[in-house]
């Protein structure tokens, strides 16, 4: 039998359970994949806790790498023993195995480690869209990264030195600091000792940023408000503290006539094409080690209480792993 995290309630970290299961035959358009990395993320986070809707009871986790069991009727591209990775939009990656479409599925290059992939398709993907599909970040402009030293953090600070942008990080603390300095931010603001917002003004000589990459929330908002220069966008692609409450298209005037977008990464991995251009973007970046993933945390699978706990008290770096 295999293994998986199922919830039955959304909640805190008690409300996941680990128990045995039956994945079954891969039905029409299937595979059986077996997990040998799985990624943690903060969407898990806001499935477990309730801020995101799904469906119960159902199982967590969106990102896993592992290879290929067995294929199902009418599945011609991959065959039994293929190196796959996946992150997502159907949840259940918390799990020894499990049976998924093939059409969500990647194929991991030799190059990249399971681990790798596991701890950065998700992320590094993410970067992608942000960066190069949404803000359309240009080389020599000014960017604000809250979280830096986090997961997507570290990934967005890596790819927009790679485009030539001028990275400002924000982080919690001195050891976080080093880390997002060590990825390419050109500054660090430490939030807990200063006003971010003001500082980044002061960075850039008054004028803001030009982009704001906001995972954090409401913690953060009134710094993205104060960061974010005339005609400037503030990106929120995720609520690692809280969701943003309301926004006042007022405020957004009175600071600039800015721009406040909330994309979601699934709605700019929708189609075949789309897919496969964003993540051969991806696939050569982490190839050519222009960007990689921090693995700051590895875990049991049946301690992915501890790990959501750790992840969402800020208490890890870069990437973390559930290992099966």
């Amino acid at each position: 039998m295999e293994k998986r995290i199922v919830i039955r309630a959304q909640g805190g970290p008690e409300v996941l359970e680990c128990e045995s299961f039956d994945p079954g035959e891969p039905g029409p358009g299937e595979v059986l994949m077996h997990h040998t990395a799985i990624g943690l993320n903060f969407i898990d986070i806001g499935q477990r806790g309730g801020s995101y809707p799904i469906g119960l009871p159902t199982g967590l986790g969106m990102e896993a790498a592992g290879f290929v069991e067995q294929v199902g009727p009418g599945v011609t591209n991959l065959a039994a023993g293929d190196r796959v990775c996946t992150f997502g939009p159907l949840p259940g990656t918390y799990a020894t195995a499990r049976t998924v479409p093939a059409a969500l599925l990647f194929r991991t290059p030799d190059a990249i480690s399971d681990e790798l992939a596991a701890a950065a398709l998700l992320k590094a993907c993410t970067a992608e869209f942000l960066i190069e599909r949404c803000a359309r970040v240009e080389p020599g402009q000014a960017v604000l990264v809250h979280a830096a030293a986090g997961g997507v953090g570290l990934m967005l600070v890596q790819w927009l030195k790679h485009i030539g942008a001028t990275v400002i990080g924000t982080v919690s603390t001195s050891a976080k600091a080093e880390i997002a300095r060590a990825a390419g931010a050109d500054h660090v603001v430490l939030y807990t000792q200063e006003d971010a917002g003001q500082r980044v003004r002061e960075l850039t000589d008054g004028e803001g940023v030009r982009v704001t990459f906001d995972g954090v929330g409401a913690a953060t908002w009134q710094a993205s408000l104060t960061a974010t220069g005339r005609r400037g966008m503030i990106v929120n692609y995720g609520a690692a503290s809280s969701a943003l409450e309301s926004i006042n298209p007022g405020e957004l005037l009175l600071r600039g006539s800015l721009y406040n977008a909330r994309p979601a990464l699934y709605d700019y991995y929708l189609t075949p094409e789309e897919r496969s251009a964003g993540s051969a973007r991806v696939f050569d970046l982490l190839e050519r080690g222009v960007i990689e993933a921090i693995i700051g945390q590895r875990y049991r699978l049946d301690e992915v209480a501890r790990a959501h706990a750790e992840l969402e008290g800020r208490r890890t770096i870069g990437s973390g792993l559930l290992l099966p």
